[in-house]
């Protein structure tokens, strides 16, 4: 409840500060909104929001960088954005991806506002006009209301937003539309004109809106998928040029929707699974969790915190393998569970070698558990030793650093590239390299030290037999 009052009190002083500061601001006029379409997509714990600008320069020279507006909440919750140039018409159409980096302007009004800017691939002319679609992605967004459920209630969640689009420029025409999971709505404000058909709500279209616009809104509805989140995943890649890449990942997964409250009776639970446990992870509703592995996998194992108690199936072909797994109990609402997935995969899929005489690791970047959010994710790859100048390469920013790991027979050690991403969503999933430098003599030393080692042994055998160690006179 504190929550839900924080947020209209937010939503309220950002409303009055704007209109008054949107008077002697000066925003950037250079381009002018024609037409503005956003799409918000409300069906799971991962709010996806498609946004479609058609953008005229207004100005009298060439410009190429457009500038997205966002509240602080939501660049708090921002998982990804992402934008592209759509050319052509109906099946004809094509996309560019444009390149997005974060922003401030210098001549923006004194407001608390966050700036994106997308920089176009070709500059605009005075009078041109393109057409941009915008993806945000945010999590940890959604409100459950009420904070706790008994077993047999279901989840209903608040969505706070506007119904005009925050921008700053000016829009000539702006439609929103708002898609919940079903159409169980327990209300939502109106703003003229507004209309519900199913499970769709529908705010406009609004007329020539100047610049920082803004109308607060709340949809509160019912929205029983699973909140599954991931608050920490430790991945670990061990590469062995002996033919082998070894892959362990350590989970922390906790159900983040609102909190079960009172006693859990299994036997409602099984008797009556339509209307008990409907936001909780089942398999009536999700066919276990479901991970989706490289293919030619082998040696898969999966283990729960205290053993493996738990079960799990194993699909596997030419293309890809999928692992299914049950955990022991149901989770609701606050509930966490905490396992162990490792498996094996051959070398020459993954490593390969440069132009440059140099070793590179192609891996996927992210959580093979399907539609899971990551608040932690680290990606641990574990070089040979004699390893030396790694280099990563990921498509988008990451925290990165070296570490070290002695195992048996190590005698330098071997080097760990580290890398760190916070706030992972599915849509992040891509492939990543790490570049590295090998001489094969390396691939000797412990050979050789196992050889020494016996050597020597052998040698301390023999002394020992023929040497005469008693005493006499």
């Amino acid at each position: 409840m504190e929550a839900r009052i924080r947020a209209r009190v937010n939503l309220a002083l950002t409303f009055f500060a704007l209109l008054f500061f949107v008077a002697g601001s000066s925003p950037p006029r250079q381009f002018v909104i024609s037409n503005a379409e956003r799409r918000i997509d409300l069906s799971s714990h991962i709010i996806n929001v498609h946004l479609t600008l058609k953008v005229e320069n207004a100005g009298t020279r060439p410009a190429s960088e457009v500038v997205l507006a966002l509240t602080p909440t939501e660049v708090d919750h921002l998982a990804m954005v992402d934008a592209s140039a759509i050319k052509g018409k109906r099946k004809k159409t094509t996309s560019l991806r444009l390149e997005v980096k974060p922003t401030e302007l210098p001549d923006a009004p004194p407001i608390d506002t966050k700036y994106f800017t997308i920089y176009l691939a070709n500059p605009l002319n005075s009078g041109e006009s393109t057409t941009l679609e915008v993806l945000y992605v945010f999590t940890h967004f959604l409100e459950p209301f009420p904070a706790e459920i008994a077993q047999s209630e279901s989840q209903l969640v608040f969505y706070h937003d506007t119904a005009l689009i925050l921008s700053p420029y000016h829009i000539k025409q702006q439609t929103t539309f708002i898609k919940t999971p079903s159409t169980k709505v327990e209300s939502f404000i109106r703003m003229e004109p507004t209309n519900r058909v199913g499970t769709e709500i529908k705010y406009g279209p609004y007329e020539d809106r100047p610049p920082y616009s803004i109308s607060p809104i709340h949809v509160h509805f019912e929205n029983n998928s699973p909140f599954a989140v991931v608050e920490e995943l430790v991945q670990e890649i061990e590469i062995s040029h002996w033919g082998n890449i070894q892959v362990t990942e350590h989970y922390k997964l906790i159900h983040a929707g609102a909190r079960h409250k009172g006693v859990f009776s299994r036997v409602d639970y099984q008797s009556r699974q339509s209307s008990n446990g409907a936001s909780s992870f089942r398999y009536v509703r999700i066919v276990y969790l479901l991970a989706r592995l490289p293919p030619r996998v082998h040696s898969v194992y999966y283990r729960g915190e205290i053993g493996n108690i738990s079960s799990s199936h194993l699909r596997t072909d030419s293309l890809k393998s999928e692992l299914q797994i049950e955990p022991r109990y149901p989770l609701f609402g606050g509930w966490k569970a905490t396992f162990v997935i490792g498996y094996g995969l051959p070398l020459q899929d993954f490593l390969f070698e440069s132009s440059d005489d140099k070793r590179y690791l192609n891996f996927t970047f992210g959580c093979p558990l399907i539609g899971m959010v990551v608040d932690k994710l680290t990606i641990k790859v574990v070089l040979p030793e004699g390893s030396t100048d790694p280099s990563p390469v990921v498509p988008f920013p990451v925290e990165h650093h070296l570490e070290a790991k002695y195992s048996s027979l190590d005698v330098v050690g071997r080097t760990v590239v580290v890398l760190e991403k916070k706030n992972f969503v599915p849509m992040h999933n891509s492939h990543f390299q790490v570049y590295y430098s090998f001489k094969p003599i390396f691939m000797l030393a412990e050979s050789l030290m196992l050889a020494s080692a016996f050597f020597m042994l052998f040698v301390a055998c023999v002394a020992y037999i023929h040497i005469d160690l008693s005493v006499r006179k």
